[in-house]
């Protein structure tokens, strides 16, 4: 059997054509405007997302203070090997901005002596914190939180010209077959 080769031609829906239905073209701007709305609206929700991930970043550093605490146990030294491996939990105590003396648990290196003083980070009010993320850290925070709202962004928008344009599809495949009806009722045959 023979295989018929299908021929795209760019642009169809916008030449002058004998062929060529009101919804085609309906259905060619849809597409256009769709795209169109959806890279600005990803680049809108890209910045704004950034910017929003950012300046939290930003008032949430800003609030941690670095303290030096005091060990109250000695750790073993770990097991393991590699940058997670060598921090331990462990008892330590500090004295907070208003005086009072706090004990909690934090992150400390594995193998520290008992009574050695280790770095902490505290918020406004004397309560253990974690470390605030260096700023390579926090800018892939931000490019991928940006990123990824952009992405949504758009996305939601080509959704959108998609159901659209679905309607639009199926309101001309039913005008066809009206005319389709009609066109057979003339010829004497009944579809159907």
């Amino acid at each position: 059997m023979r295989r018929i080769k299908r021929v795209k031609v760019l642009g169809w829906r916008w030449r002058r054509n004998e062929l060529r239905r009101h919804s085609d073209a309906v259905e060619a701007w849809i597409v256009l405007s769709a795209w169109t709305f959806a890279m600005a609206a990803g680049t809108v929700a890209g910045v704004a997302g950034a910017q929003t991930l950012a300046a939290a970043q930003a008032r949430d550093a800003a609030e941690r203070r670095p303290t030096t605490a005091v060990l109250l146990t000695t750790v073993p030294r770990g097991e393991g090997v590699g940058a997670y491996h060598n921090r331990v939990k462990a008892k330590v105590r500090w004295t907070d901005a208003q005086g009072t003396v706090r004990t909690a648990t934090a992150d400390v290196k594995a193998g520290t002596d008992a009574g050695s003083k280790v770095p902490v980070w505290t918020d406004g009010h004397g309560h253990l914190m974690s470390e605030p993320p260096s700023p390579s850290v926090a800018t892939a925070r931000v490019v991928a939180a940006g990123a990824g709202a952009g992405l949504a962004g758009g996305l939601f928008v080509l959704a959108g010209g998609r159901l659209i344009r679905l309607r639009v599809e199926r309101r001309a495949t039913d005008q066809w077959g009206e005319e389709w009806e009609r066109t057979a009722a003339r010829w004497g045959r009944r579809t159907g």
